[in-house]
């Protein structure tokens, strides 16, 4: 096929992998929630649409207010670590500074303005 390069080595596969450390917030200054995740838009859905029992939906946390993306699972995962040992105003601070309105950002990367469509 002209035009498509497909890696050769396990290790460039690997390498386009991209995780996502993230905070949800039930609302501005509300419960807060840190993850990390593969799939940003499947995984911040679930939480939305409470598919998965836990925190998120026992707390109504579902405002994707924070998200960084990472190459290596390894960084990733010590982010998210590191992250959930914070203090609170430290994850406040850190939101404040990226998204000050505490604007849902699931719409942004999910390419609307609100809610998707219902499928009927």
């Amino acid at each position: 096929m002209v035009g498509l390069s497909f890696p050769r080595r396990r290790e460039s596969i690997k390498a386009m992998k991209q995780y996502y450390v993230y905070i949800l917030a039930s609302k501005r200054n509300g419960t807060l929630y840190t993850g990390l995740t593969n799939d940003l838009l499947r995984r911040v859905y679930e939480h939305k649409n409470d598919i998965i029992e836990g925190f998120t939906k026992k707390y109504s946390v579902h405002n994707l207010v924070y998200y960084e993306r990472h190459n290596d699972i390894n960084r990733a995962i010590n982010r998210e670590k590191q992250m959930k040992k914070w203090e609170r105003q430290w994850k406040i601070n850190l939101i404040q500074k990226t998204n000050p309105q505490w604007k849902d950002l699931y719409y942004e990367l999910y390419g609307h303005n609100g809610p998707p469509p219902s499928r009927g």
